[in-house]
């Protein structure tokens, strides 16, 4: 894929996430909302590393996964406004987002939720003979939960083809990292569990895609799982479409040094020498925004859930006696 074509992926979901932001606060998507914004490249990078074969499981911060897999804006928003044609039945909300057409496995409000599940998929593969990779996205604080440790030493047991990317934005809610966890090192952590282990910028897209590729081989050709921890930045406050600089949690140079390491920013000025980009950045952004802004449309006319359909796709019902 072209720089073009990599820049155009993370400025459209840089532009719909604003736009959702925009919306949000209108009241008409009822569900809670952790906006992505800051950390495109990450997914935007791994999903172009990936297969269209391989399975993506994600967290609570999920819509740039969503939208970097492949996944179907038009169903996406839908499923922001709580419609039937939304990607998990309007049932779900912005936290339990699934597109099995591109192998989009599924999103969690439960931190950690879907790590044991992760590890499941691609112990499924590894038992198959299947040479697909499963890629979980977790943050910096679900690397504090026991599951992932736990799934870390059964996936290094058992050499399952499991990458998991580690999104450190360096806040869980309030607190910072270094008032959370030691100076070691998430990813030397995840090296002790057995796991190959890196550690990259990730708001510089091609130091993504370049340590995805690494971490891909060694699972490929060297049956091992893999571990990576991109160093990003959350723009936008821990849940809601509003920035929460004034709450002091985050300090001015903090901030200041996060805008600038914007990774559409980076871009621009190191993969846009010529300014072939930047000439047509403004008719981009407006075509994005004439995409969102349809899709928006489109979903407030579709209707919400019918009552008739409450038990579809659920993974137990009660019998009738």
């Amino acid at each position: 894929m072209t720089d073009l074509e990599l820049f155009k992926k993370m400025l459209r979901i840089r532009i719909v996430e604003e736009t959702i932001a925009e919306e949000y606060k209108k009241q008409e998507m009822r569900c809670p909302m952790h906006l992505s914004i800051g950390q495109e490249a990450v997914a935007v990078g791994v999903c172009e590393v990936l297969k269209k074969s391989d399975y993506v499981y994600s967290s609570h911060r999920a819509h740039n996964h969503y939208l970097a897999k492949g996944g179907n804006l038009i169903n996406f928003i839908a499923e922001l406004y709580g419609k039937s044609e939304g990607c998990s039945g309007g049932r779900g909300g912005s936290m339990h987002l699934i597109d099995l057409a591109v192998n989009f496995m599924g999103s969690t409000p439960i931190v950690g939720g879907t790590v044991p599940l992760a590890a499941g998929s691609a112990w499924y593969d590894k038992l198959k003979g299947n040479k697909n990779i499963t890629a979980l996205f977790i943050g910096d604080g679900c690397f504090e939960e026991g599951v992932v440790h736990e799934t870390m030493n059964f996936t290094s047991l058992h050499n399952l083809p499991l990458l998991i990317i580690c999104e450190n934005n360096n806040f869980s809610v309030f607190t910072s990292l270094q008032k959370r966890q030691s100076n070691l090192g998430i990813y030397k952590v995840a090296e002790a569990h057995g796991l190959f282990s890196q550690k990259a910028n990730g708001n510089d897209l091609h130091e993504v895609i370049d340590a995805t590729r690494n971490a891909i081989d060694v699972i490929c050709n060297q049956n091992k799982p893999a571990f990576i921890e991109f160093e990003t930045y959350r723009v936008y406050e821990h849940c809601g479409p509003f920035i929460d600089d004034h709450l002091g949690y985050r300090t001015d140079p903090e901030i200041a040094e996060g805008r600038k390491n914007c990774p559409l920013n980076i871009f621009l000025d190191k993969y846009d020498s010529n300014g072939l980009i930047k000439n047509v950045l403004e008719d981009l952004s407006m075509g994005f925004k004439e995409e969102v802004d349809a899709a928006i449309a489109m979903a407030k006319s579709f209707n919400p859930p019918n009552i008739n359909i409450a038990g579809k796709n659920l993974y137990a019902k009660n019998k009738k006696s």
